[in-house]
Parts: structure tokens; C-alpha cells; sequence
């Protein structure tokens, strides 16, 4: 659980039984880490958010411009009548190689050399800035801030792309380096800025480009779509010059083949007689039939017709190729062309932030449950249940605006305040306690000597003494002696021990302003309260008083001084929120187990997020 991070071990558990729903986290225990953690909680969401307008205070805007061109792809009759996957396979195809032309250095050179970017200063890369680059502009930012204060200044461009300085800078490099590599980082940074991307799965294409001037955001931008389709026509432009040229080449080709067979033909017609028979064109060898070398007049013929075809063909394309050439037309067209962004596109100043803030709460959560989970110390009142038997009987607040806890009569100067309804809750509480014999002698003892015993036993014995009731407190914390020194003017002298406590009741001091008895912790020290035998001899001589409370000492004093709680009616240990260790309260209740002392309960003060609070706030405007 939130609250329960390891158990102590050892502790009186038994005298409550065990907890079964202590193994569960509820929401009450949510609530109740979060309220002791709010701070912590609610400063990392504060830094982050500091941190965030830090990064955007010193981060250079970047702004982006977006054209849209179309494409028109063109699939063949005879495929268009296939299958629709066939068509996306070859439209996916068409414009995936659209998009690649688009990323092209051919496209990137075009646009360079149209817009001048080589010499183009304002054009460098997008770069994060140092950390050392981001604390000198917010000290520049700082210091136009009380220039603006003292008067009228001009103000200079919020923008840190473009400055004087860095337009020297940048000349200063790009002078240092060859053409040929000014060149190359002009291109890296036009294809790092460059986005181009297929809009679903239609036929358009968004080009975007990113740059610190959005004026020159916008120029590339429309230079890069009109490139895609200068390049198209160029490209288709190219191809038919070098069709016309292969088809005047093969023109000049077929008319040389073709006159030759016209020529062949006409030398084959002077020289033959065309009134003889085909047979009359064989001769006879050695008694048989054979037919005369080389070709006939209708082969010839034929062979002339073909080429005179062929030519014709060739010449209808070329007339058909030279006709078309000036009405090339591109297969894209922009439908978008990019204007000048209004709006920085980074950074995101509402996403950062947010971010920021959902980090610092992350990191603020984190830190609370590792510091939780590391807390040893005693917090809540389950946490005092589960860990050391008992019950808490008081949560005392702090007193002030200063919260702070350490007068003696806080119960009188505030009746109505929180811290002294508390302890009258802590004395109902007293009463009610489950004991084998009535409440009358009372001890009063801490872990530590800091948890506020001494200020508890005071307030406590005014609140029996203005109700009527006769009450002392006895001061057997020697060692500290805080009652005695506070309350007392001077510590009195100590005398000399004596076995029987003769006069020892003379040497009780009344507290007038609180309405109570004190035994110093001189006389105690001097006639050994401490041990069980006085402090039993001493009590019985008290008769006179209906409470006495014992201001013991702390544990770490050891066992022999807790020695006379064993005689007590019963004890109430007291343990300060936040700052008691929990194995340091272990302890002391295992020291009261081996004195077979009665605990009455723990209560604990300076507590910072009361468990009760709205049970004390409904209950006080119901009194009222």
C-alpha cells in the first residue's frame, strides 16, 4: 500500500488482530499520498513549465509552406480493362516514382539554380542551438526587456534566424568552402527541408518546405512544384527531338534502300525481253533443267514496293512526330500554389508546454513515491496501527502562520483552534481508553527527544487543570529538563537524595498562568524518580492530586529510563509527522512491552495533512 511500504516487524500487531484490507490500496490511500506529496508533486509541473518557456523563449521558429500538384497517370486501354488491383498496382507504381523524381537532385538543382540559393545567406540548415547559444539569447532577450522599460526602443525581429550576425557568419563560412562544396550543403539542406508526400491514396502531392524566412518557405515551395513540371516537359520534349532525329535518320536509311530497289528494277527491265516465259529462263546442264541465277523482275518489284511502304510509313510518323512537338503537354499541374506562412509550424508552443507540464508531473510523482517508498517515518494513523499495534488518539497541527509548535500554553491562548480541539479529542480519548484500572497517573513519553512530548504534557495538564481538575506534572526527563527550564525561572538547587521522600512535596512549584503544579526535574534527578520503588512511594503521597502526568524520557535514553512507566497507569508515546523514524517507534514500543508497561495510544504532532480534517470541519460547524 501507498502508505505501508515495509512492515516493522516485531510490533504488538496482535493486540488489534491482523488488517485485511491493509494489503489492498484504496482510494483514500491514493488521496492521502497525494495530499502528504503536494508539494513535491506540484513544483516538477512548475519547473517543467519553466523549462518549456526556456525552449521556446531561445528556439528559432521554423515556418512551413505547402504547395499541391496533381498527377495524371496513364495506364493503357488494355489494362485499364483488367482488375482493379492491377490498376492500383500500376497507379501505386506511377506515382511512388512521381514522388521519387519530387526527391530528385535533379528537382533540387533546378530550384537552386532558379532561385539563386548558392549565394542565398538567409538559406542554411535547421540546427538546434547549444545549450550555451540558448542561455546568450535569453540573456539578450533579458536585456532588450529593461531596454524596453527605460524607453522606446527599436525592436528587433523575435525571430533569431536571421540576424545581421548571422548573415556575417554564414558568408564568413560559405567563403571558406570550395564551389563545389557549397554546392553540395546547398543541396543537403534543400533535401532536408523538402517534404513531399502522397495526400491518401488520391492522385495529389504535397510539397512542403521548411525555412526560418517564411517568404523563402514559400518561394522554394512553388520553385519545387514548378520544377516537377518543367522537368516533365523537358523531359517529354527530349524524348520527341530524339524520335524526330531517329526517324530522320531511318528515313534517310529506307529512301537509300528504296531507290536502290527502284534502280534495280529498272536495269533488270532494259536488259531482259518481257514478252518470254518464265520457262524460257532456264538452261540446260548436262541434261537437266536449270533455273538462271539472280532475281526476277517481280521480285525486284515487290522488294521496291515494300521499301516505298515502308518509307511512307516512316514519313506519316515523322510528319505526325513534327506536328505534335509544340503541344506537349505535362502530366502534373498545381492546384495549390504555396503562400507565405502566418504561423511559426515549430515549435509548437501549446504541445511544448503541455508536454513540459506532463513531464514535470511525471517526474514529480516519481520522486514522491520513491521518497515514499524510502520514508521511514511515521505519517498517517493506519500507518501507526499496522506497524506498532496501537491507536492513534491525536493529530496536533502546527499553531501560527509561521506552523509552528512549541508553546506551553497553546491550549489557552487559542481554545478555538485546531490544534486545541484536537487535544481535547486527545483527552476524550484518554478517558475512553480500554484499561484494567482508572486513567489517574499518566506518563508521557517520545522516540526522540524533538517530537514534542514536553509541549504536549503542558497543554495536556492545562486542559485537566481549567476543567477543575487538580493536576502535576512531574519533570523526571533529566537530560533535557524542557518543562523545568521553560516554565520555571531558574532551576533550582539540587538536594540531597534521600531513600524515604521526606519534603519532597514542598518542593512542588505552582505554574499559575497554567493553572497547574510542577515537580522540577532537579528534585526528581536528586531523589531518583526514575526508578519504580520512588516514583511508587512518591504517588503514594500524591493522593491529593486527581492527575498527575509524567514527563518521561525518550527512548533512546534506554530502557532504564522508562523504568518508572511500569508504575503508570498507562503511557502515551508521541511521534512527530514526518520526522519520527519508524524503527526508532518500533523500539520504544518494544521497550514498554519489556517494562509491561500500558500504552495508551500515540499521538502525533506538527502533522501537516490531518486524516480528520473534514470530519473536524463538519463537526465544528454543527457546534456552531
Amino acid at each position: 500500500m501507498l502508505e505501508r511500504q515495509w512492515p516493522a516487524g516485531g510490533g504488538p500487531r496482535h493486540l488489534h488482530g491482523p488488517n485485511r484490507d491493509s494489503e489492498f490500496v484504496g482510494f483514500a490511500d491514493i488521496v492521502s499520498f497525494i495530499r502528504q506529496r503536494i508539494f513535491l508533486i506540484m513544483a516538477f509541473p512548475l519547473l517543467g513549465m519553466l523549462g518549456a518557456g526556456f525552449y521556446l523563449a531561445t528556439t528559432d521558429r521554423i515556418y512551413t509552406a505547402q504547395t499541391q500538384i496533381l498527377i495524371e497517370p496513364k495506364i493503357p486501354q488494355l489494362l485499364q480493362q483488367q482488375s482493379s488491383e492491377i490498376n492500383l498496382s500500376l497507379d501505386t507504381s506511377q506515382v511512388e516514382t512521381q514522388l521519387a523524381v519530387l526527391r530528385s537532385e535533379k528537382i533540387a538543382s533546378m530550384v537552386i539554380a532558379e532561385l539563386g540559393l548558392v549565394d542565398n545567406p538567409g538559406f542554411k540548415p535547421l540546427s538546434s542551438p547549444s545549450l550555451t547559444e540558448r542561455f546568450e539569447r535569453m540573456r539578450e532577450i533579458a536585456v532588450d526587456a529593461l531596454a524596453l522599460n527605460e524607453g522606446p526602443q527599436v525592436q528587433e525581429p523575435p525571430n533569431h534566424a536571421v540576424t545581421a550576425r548571422d548573415l556575417s557568419e554564414a558568408e564568413g563560412v560559405t567563403a571558406q568552402l570550395s564551389e563545389f562544396k557549397r554546392r553540395r550543403h546547398v543541396v543537403e539542406t534543400f533535401r532536408a527541408g523538402l517534404g513531399v508526400q502522397r495526400v491518401g491514396v488520391s492522385y495529389a502531392i504535397d510539397i512542403t518546405f521548411t525555412s526560418p524566412d517564411p517568404e523563402l518557405a514559400a518561394k522554394v515551395a512553388n520553385a519545387t512544384a514548378g520544377a516537377f513540371v518543367r522537368e516533365q516537359l523537358e523531359t517529354r520534349s527530349a524524348a520527341a527531338r530524339e524520335g524526330v532525329a531517329w526517324l530522320e535518320k531511318r528515313m534517310e536509311e529506307m529512301r537509300n534502300q528504296m531507290n536502290l530497289a527502284a534502280q534495280k528494277t529498272q536495269e533488270f527491265r532494259a536488259k531482259h525481253d518481257y514478252s518470254l516465259d518464265r520457262e524460257r529462263d532456264t538452261a540446260m546442264l548436262d541434261g537437266q533443267e536449270v533455273a538462271r541465277d539472280g532475281p526476277t523482275l517481280e521480285e525486284l518489284e515487290v522488294t521496291a514496293e515494300t521499301y516505298r511502304k515502308m518509307y511512307e510509313s516512316l514519313l506519316a510518323a515523322y510528319t505526325n512526330s513534327v506536328n505534335q512537338q509544340p503541344y506537349l503537354i505535362a502530366d502534373a499541374r498545381v492546384i495549390t500554389p504555396a503562400t507565405r506562412p502566418l504561423v511559426a509550424s515549430h515549435p509548437r508552443r501549446k504541445l511544448v508546454l503541455a508536454l513540459g507540464v506532463l513531464a514535470g508531473l511525471m517526474v514529480g510523482f516519481g520522486l514522491a513515491f520513491a521518497r515514499h517508498s524510502l520514508d521511514r517515518t511515521i505519517r498517517t494513523p493506519r500507518q501507526i496501527r499496522d506497524e506498532l499495534g496501537f491507536d492513534c488518539i491525536g493529530e496536533l497541527p502546527p499553531m501560527g502562520i509561521l506552523r509552528g509548535f512549541g508553546q506551553f500554553d497553546d491550549v489557552l491562548r487559542s481554545p478555538e483552534s485546531l490544534f486545541s480541539r484536537n487535544l481535547r479529542s486527545t483527552r476524550a480519548a484518554i478517558s475512553l481508553a480500554d484499561v484494567a484500572h482508572p486513567l489517574r497517573c499518566i506518563g508521557v513519553t517520545s522516540a526522540t527527544p524533538g517530537d514534542g512530548k514536553s509541549m504536549v504534557t503542558s497543554n495536556l495538564a492545562a486542559l485537566y487543570a481549567v476543567s477543575g481538575m487538580r493536576t502535576l506534572v512531574i519533570d523526571v526527563d533529566g537530560s533535557h529538563s524542557t518543562l523545568t527550564k521553560g516554565l520555571l525561572q531558574s532551576r533550582e538547587p539540587a538536594g540531597e537524595s534521600q531513600d524515604r521522600l521526606d519534603g519532597i512535596t514542598e518542593r512542588i512549584t505552582p505554574v499559575p498562568s497554567l493553572h497547574f503544579d510542577l515537580l522540577a526535574s532537579v528534585v526528581s534527578d536528586a531523589n531518583r524518580l526514575i526508578t519504580p520503588k520512588n516514583m511508587t512511594a512518591l504517588l503514594d503521597e500524591l493522593d491529593s492530586y486527581e492527575i498527575i502526568i509524567v514527563d518521561l524520557p525518550p527512548s533512546t535514553s534506554g530502557v532504564y529510563g522508562l523504568a518508572a512507566a511500569s508504575v503508570l497507569d498507562g503511557v502515551i508515546i508521541v511521534a512527530e509527522w514526518g520526522k519520527t523514524p519508524l524503527d526508532l517507534a518500533v523500539e520504544l514500543s518494544r521497550m514498554l512491552q519489556v517494562t509491561k508497561t500500558s500504552v495508551i495510544g500515540v499521538v502525533m504532532t506538527k502533522v501537516r495533512r490531518l486524516s480528520v480534517r473534514q470530519y473536524l470541519k463538519r463537526s465544528t460547524q454543527t457546534a456552531h
